[in-house]
């Protein structure tokens, strides 16, 4: 699942698209700062909590210094997907 953070925001928001580098990736700001992944935890989370699964069904694939990151969810699809694409058509 690609994802574009914006870390440094001034409050955590999941929405929206952004043509990215790995495909349509989904737009997730978060107010923690990108230093020693701590944005990178903060989407995690994020993202998790607005796809209804789990931290721990969430795991970042590619990106681990750049803000175009690649993630994978373990939780069945039928789970998350058309809420992912609520998410991204959210804008």
């Amino acid at each position: 699942m690609p994802v574009r953070v914006r870390p440094g925001a001034g409050r955590t928001r999941v929405g929206g698209r952004y043509d990215g580098p790995h495909g349509p990736a989904l737009i997730v700001a978060v107010g923690a700062p990108a230093v020693d992944g701590k944005a990178t935890e903060a989407v995690r989370r994020a993202l998790a909590a607005a796809l209804g699964v789990r931290p721990a069904e969430v795991s970042l694939r590619l990106g681990a210094t750049s803000r175009d990151k690649v993630f994978t969810v373990t939780a069945p699809e039928s789970v998350w997907e058309s809420r992912l694409t609520e998410l991204r058509d959210d804008g």
